[in-house]
């Protein structure tokens, strides 16, 4: 398998770190695109208007703050990388439901294969895969390498 646009989603954490090491790396090695997305998860946004926290002509606003303070946090994720001056790598931000946008960025992208940490910032257990990446492995229709 040589994979020519490989998806790496994160949640900032040190899983997710490992994964984006080890994509950089096999897109180096295969000349491969790297897209790293970072997905803002819907309830956030539904919690504030839910509980009347803000007006809603004003959540358009956050979500605008969130998106770039993420595209921020992404591009300096991956600026600690050496590799990423010699590679085609793409920042991109979501929101809804993590699984679902990774699956869909995957699908709309023609990604070949997701590089994704098996737990994440929300640890779940240390011995049990985190709910995200059990539902992009199941959801998936290319390859997923979990990384841990």
């Amino acid at each position: 398998m040589h994979p020519t646009k490989i998806l790496v989603p994160t949640d900032f954490s040190e899983y997710s770190d490992k994964a984006l090491s080890e994509a950089f790396v096999m897109a180096k090695q295969y000349n491969a695109e790297v897209y790293v997305l970072h997905v803002i998860h819907a309830k956030i946004l539904e919690t504030f208007d839910d509980y009347g926290l803000v007006y809603p002509s004003h959540i358009r606003d956050i979500e605008t703050d969130m998106i770039n303070v993420a595209r921020v946090k992404l591009q300096k994720e991956a600026d600690k990388f050496p590799q990423t001056k010699e590679l085609d790598v793409f920042i991109e931000v979501a929101f809804g439901h993590p699984s679902e946008e990774i699956l869909k960025a995957a699908t709309e992208k023609g990604i070949d294969l997701i590089v994704i940490a098996s737990l994440g910032r929300t640890g779940v257990a240390r011995y049990f895969v985190g709910s995200v990446a059990l539902n992009v492995l199941k959801g998936s229709t290319c390859p997923v390498l979990l990384m841990k």
